[in-house]
């Protein structure tokens, strides 16, 4: 990004169960009164390069890192898929946070990281001074309840055919594939046209084998470990300043943004009106104000 061009940029690896995690850190050290920010990407197995507009929070002073999470994107692909679990990856976490000295942080999970980015907070870590938890839920069941609403707007034969394969078992055809992208042309990522690079460049890189085992063939037809992850009788052990956010028109709906925010003690809500699944994309000057905002405020009351 051109006007990041004297921001220095270091990327590399940390060393994790006998594998590698790749990392990118843009910024420089930070200052006492300005933490580093730390994302957790979606998917699971959506590398980070969607995170790229993000990297305008990075100011003289204060870090932004980025890492894919093992299994995708330019980290190492372990060949056991019984590795891919949510305890593998809250583990992750820590030893990101370990590796790169970072004692004080704000993290962004966005989608599934902001699933993971709760498990998280629920572990009681130190150090963690705020949540921005992006176009996710604290339920894998009302996620899925909230999909199966939406796939009712779309026209009757999308809808059928959605069933139909679902019933068959032959979601790996290219109809069900089809449906699929029908279904996020109206709920999703609709607003994103012309695609930007960073969304084509990920095209190709390796997670769909993490996406598969841990949700499923689809967002609404989830069959992976996760299929009854539900955290909602717990957020209230979440005691970190929370900004939870959500695109109108985004598939985690207004209303799965709304139960997090309500659920969460010390939470503000804002809702992204001319977004669907990606406001950072959507509306990148809003939500860069938004996200500098809230944790400027953290900061002046630390």
């Amino acid at each position: 990004m051109a006007h990041q061009s004297k921001i220095p940029i270091k990327e590399g690896f940390i060393p994790f169960h006998g594998y590698k995690t790749w990392y990118r850190i843009v910024g420089d050290q930070d200052k006492p009164d300005k933490l580093p920010l730390l994302c957790l990407h979606g998917g699971p197995g959506f590398p980070h390069d969607y995170f790229e507009p993000l990297e305008a929070i990075a100011v003289p002073g204060r870090r932004i890192i980025f890492y894919d999470q093992l299994g995708c994107g330019n980290s190492n692909v372990p060949p056991d898929p019984s590795i891919y679990t949510l305890a593998l990856y809250l583990e992750e976490v820590e030893a990101i946070r370990h590796v790169l000295g970072l004692e004080r942080v704000h993290i962004l999970g966005h989608s599934w990281g902001g699933m993971l980015a709760m498990e998280y907070a629920l572990t009681q870590p130190a150090g963690l001074a705020s949540l921005i938890l992006a176009d996710t839920a604290a339920s894998s069941p009302q996620w899925v309840i909230e999909m199966r609403r939406l796939i009712t707007e779309l026209p009757l034969d999308v809808q059928q055919t959605i069933l139909k394969h679902e019933e068959a078992g032959t979601t790996d055809s290219s109809e069900y594939q089809e449906a699929v992208n029908t279904f996020f042309r109206h709920h999703s990522g609709i607003r994103i046209d012309p695609r930007p690079d960073y969304l084509t460049r990920m095209a190709g890189k390796p997670g769909d084998d993490v996406y598969r085992i841990m949700w499923g063939p689809s967002e609404f037809f989830m069959t992976g470990t996760l299929k009854d992850w539900d955290v909602t009788g717990r957020l209230g052990k979440i005691h970190s300043p929370t900004l939870v956010i959500g695109g109108r028109y985004d598939h985690a709906t207004p209303l799965l943004t709304e139960a997090l925010h309500r659920g969460l003690h010390n939470s503000e809500w804002v809702i992204f009106e001319n977004s669907g699944h990606f406001p950072h994309i959507d509306e990148t000057e809003r939500f860069l104000q938004v996200l500098k905002q809230f944790i400027n405020r953290v900061e002046a009351q630390m």
